[in-house]
């Protein structure tokens, strides 16, 4: 049988750079057959709204056609909450940091330390608030204010998120939705996760799940950097050339991971 689950792990901040090479292995669990279903492994204190937004829509999209499981290790806060939302199950540990449902947009302001070093800066500008979000000086209250709407509605959006995947009210979430985070213990009592248990439990339902072994398990990780190494040199003179190659070994390395294509 060479029906496959996928292990999928992620660590570190949620950033574009970060994620994006997930995005690409999300897709691409979604389209192998052979590839039955994935668990999401995740630990991390969330991010970038955009970037955990697009995390939570690739494993959302992933999970509709397959099943995913979503572990949450020591955190699994904010937008890496997001991004495990997407999944059918969600478990954590019973110590797990849960939740931070928030958004927060923070707002440095260096003139006076720049005043205390002798740096004059000089912003030139078209639109009355175009310097407002440099970094240079205080907001008005104006600003202040246009800044907390803005946080608000991606505030409601998460919300909403979460009410929806998780089956509850947009109350009973708004509730929740303070910024704080819970153990696990206690985000499976709020309804945040769905079970207490570590990875190997967690796999083990995805195993049920898609009916294929726990043995029948293969890592996934973004290739590139490897390769990159191993294509370093003369090739990268010829671009189209050496992209061509990548492309090449990157899906014979795929398809030999997973016994061949589709």
């Amino acid at each position: 049988m060479r029906e496959r689950i996928a292990h999928l792990q992620f660590r570190g901040t949620i950033r574009e750079r970060s994620v994006e090479p997930f995005l690409a292995l999300l897709k691409f669990a979604r389209e192998k057959r052979r590839i039955r279903g994935v668990l999401l492994d995740i630990s991390s204190g969330g991010g970038a709204e955009i970037p955990s937004t697009d995390f939570y829509l690739a494993v959302k999209r992933l999970a509709a056609v397959k099943p995913v499981v979503a572990s949450i290790g020591s955190i699994g806060a904010s937008g890496a909450y997001m991004a495990a939302l997407g999944a059918r199950k969600i478990y954590a540990y019973p110590d797990s940091a849960v939740g931070s449902i928030g958004v927060v947009f923070p707002h440095f302001a260096v003139r006076r330390l720049l005043e205390k070093i002798g740096v004059d800066v000089e912003l030139i500008h078209e639109g009355r608030h175009k310097d407002a979000y440099q970094g240079l000086r205080p907001l008005t209250d104006v600003e202040r204010g246009k800044l907390q709407a803005v946080t608000h509605d991606s505030y409601l959006s998460f919300v909403d998120m979460v009410a929806r995947e998780r089956h509850q009210s947009v109350e009973a979430v708004q509730a929740l939705a303070t910024g704080e985070f819970w153990s696990g213990r206690k985000a499976l009592e709020l309804g945040l996760v769905d079970a207490l248990g570590d990875r190997e439990m967690a796999l083990e339902e995805l195993a049920r799940l898609c009916g294929v072994p726990v043995g029948k398990t293969v890592r996934l990780a973004p290739p590139r950097p490897f390769l990159e190494r191993v294509l370093s040199g003369g090739m990268n003179a010829v671009p189209a050339l050496a992209e061509g190659v990548r492309s090449s070994i990157e899906d014979a390395l795929w398809d030999a991971l997973i016994g061949g294509p589709n």
